[in-house]
């Protein structure tokens, strides 16, 4: 399993987002309450409020494996960044190309593209004309848009 597919570099990100989701909310430093939180009705207390809880810790062993995979996420565009991360949370394809003012098909081609620009990079194999193929299909997709 040396080699990284952007197939692979999918289930990984996947991975990352479910791990970010059983982190801790970030609370604001200083301020706590030692008082039970206050569940107001039935609904309340058993996660119908849409925000249930139940997937469990994060281990550190996730955590660190999740710090290594946002990482690569730096190697993308801003855009590239969004529509990929988005994509990791389970976001359907017609939110994300709404979001972004593209068509759906073009969303997935930059979402392709970018998990190829992470898996060649993974692999070692920032070769020039591997990216640079890919790279000007992307320009090309953008003047066509």
């Amino acid at each position: 399993m040396n080699e990284w597919t952007p197939k692979r570099v999918e289930v990984e990100l996947q991975e990352a987002a479910d791990t970010m989701r059983k982190l801790p909310r970030p609370r604001v430093a200083g301020f706590f309450n030692t008082w039970p939180e206050v569940m107001r009705s039935y609904w309340e207390a058993y996660g119908w409020d849409g925000d249930a809880t139940a997937r469990g810790f994060a281990t550190p062993r996730e955590v660190t494996r999740m710090e290594a995979v946002m990482v690569w996420l730096r190697w993308l565009e801003r855009d590239e960044q969004k529509i990929v991360w988005a994509r990791a949370n389970g976001k359907p394809w017609k939110v994300i190309a709404y979001e972004h003012g593209i068509d759906r098909t073009t969303a997935w081609r930059r979402w392709t593209c970018a998990l190829v620009t992470i898996a060649a990079r993974l692999n070692g194999e920032a070769d020039r004309k591997v990216l640079q193929h890919f790279s000007m299909q992307h320009i090309r997709q953008n003047q066509v848009d």
